[in-house]
């Protein structure tokens, strides 16, 4: 048996009932796979897959809060610090009822490539909690975060743990996370990002991630003898990446048709109004049928089917495993060309290898949505500098991560006769970076 078949048949074993960190661990080590054989003897005397496939620390605690009811609830809160062989962990805090163990080790496990591929000094590492935000009061959203917080706050650090915003974890929840963690240690450092701008934020860190999936596309069609402008795009999501995936495709010409939430889908066939859309999702907090309210010449469809509208480009940004395979052949029938993953891991590999098969430019989750990493690890040297860096140097600087990243997923693919594939790509030049660090450092 490969060694790589060895390590997936373990993690299974080993990690029951967790079909997501499955998916991840058999998606990154068949990717990898040439690089494995190639180094397949060191590798093994190392115990360096065992050791890359198993998180070095994973936390786990109850988070009892009172509503304001008076009656006490207890939710589960979670920290998976899978690798900090680059540097101190960095990943998102998710609050959302999907929240389990096994989805935050598949998060923390994609965290460390993505991380890596940035270029900078942060591991990977995922958190958060089954609490659900949605229908709560700001007293017990605060109560809750500050409960969440006086756990969490013995295992995070500035130069230990630094995590960021997620699902359900905005810029509300970072401010009463910072301020239980600054009130208990007395502290006040760059231990979270997605901060305020009045107090340690970072400028374009709201708009990071979508807008670093559409440089990433961007540079993608270029080099492959295509262009942004005038594609019709579809965009799956409501939420921080889609709004700004949606904001920068129409700054660089392309028509954005159609978005969605949990409930349904709009189409807007002469393009998003992305105010009307900013205004429902960020100042309303309501739903996306609303749209259809302000825009009458838009429909809006209960359910699944945003993927059946024909279209260029197709952005998930949304959740995991939201593009099947019927899904994909779907998408390619209506006349998709190339396929961005906004948010993490939203193709099934079925889907994925159908896109590959039939010639469309994909670009995975770890590669396209670094953007907001990078703009909070650019966060972090803010803090640790005690500056404040304007709008278009951060912005010129994600912009220039992105494209680094597209050129190092298409050069890693090149040097081992897989080029176009960038899916291995990325994997490659993350998984590199990351074992030379394990390797330097010894057994630990």
């Amino acid at each position: 048996m490969s060694y790589v078949n060895e390590i997936y048949e373990k993690v299974v074993a080993k990690n029951p009932s967790e079909p997501e960190f499955h998916q991840a661990i058999k998606e990154v080590l068949d990717s990898i796979a040439v690089v494995i054989e190639a180094n397949e003897e060191e590798y093994r005397k190392l115990g360096l897959l065992e050791r890359l496939v198993e998180p070095e620390r994973l936390i786990a605690f109850r988070v009892p809060w009172v509503d304001d009811n008076g009656q006490v609830q207890v939710n589960k809160g979670f920290r998976v610090q899978f690798n900090s062989a680059i540097g101190p962990y960095k990943g998102g805090l998710r609050f959302h009822p999907s929240v389990n163990q096994g989805i935050l080790k598949f998060l923390g496990f994609e965290q460390i490539f993505k991380n890596s591929l940035t270029g900078l000094p942060i591991g990977g590492g995922k958190g958060g909690s089954d609490f659900d935000p949605k229908g709560k009061s700001e007293m017990e959203v605060m109560r809750f975060c500050q409960s969440f917080m006086t756990e969490l706050y013995k295992y995070i650090g500035a130069d230990q743990d630094v995590p960021a915003g997620d699902i359900g974890v905005g810029g509300r929840e970072i401010g009463y996370l910072f301020g239980q963690y600054k009130r208990i240690t007395g502290l006040y450092e760059g231990v979270l990002t997605g901060k305020g701008l009045t107090w340690g934020g970072s400028l374009v860190r709201t708009q990071a991630t979508g807008y670093g999936a559409i440089y990433i596309l961007d540079e993608m069609l270029k080099q492959n003898g295509k262009e942004l402008a005038g594609k019709t795009v579809l965009i799956s999501g409501s939420g921080n990446v889609a709004i700004y995936a949606t904001e920068k495709c129409q700054q660089l010409g392309a028509k954005v048709v159609a978005m969605n939430d949990s409930n349904g889908y709009i189409y807007d066939p002469n393009g998003i109004q992305l105010d009307i859309i900013k205004d429902i999702k960020e100042v309303r907090r309501g739903r996306i049928k609303e749209y259809v309210e302000a825009v009458p010449t838009a429909t809006y469809t209960e359910g699944k089917g945003i993927w059946t509208i024909p279209c260029n480009i197709a952005v998930p940004c949304a959740t995991q495993n939201e593009i099947d395979l019927e899904d994909a052949k779907t998408l390619v029938a209506g006349g998709v060309m190339a396929v961005v993953e906004g948010s993490n891991m939203p193709t099934t590999l079925e889907a994925t290898e159908y896109f590959q098969e039939n010639g469309i430019l994909f670009m995975p989750g770890k590669a396209a949505n670094a953007g907001g990493v990078a703009t909070s690890a650019l966060e972090m040297s803010q803090n640790s500098q005690r500056l404040s860096w304007t709008f278009e140097e951060v912005d010129e600087m994600l912009q220039n991560i992105m494209v680094d990243i597209y050129r190092k997923t298409a050069d890693a693919a090149e040097r081992y006769d897989l080029a176009g594939n960038f899916v291995a790509g990325a994997n490659i030049a993350g998984f590199e970076k990351v074992v030379d660090a394990m390797m330097s450092q010894g057994i630990v």
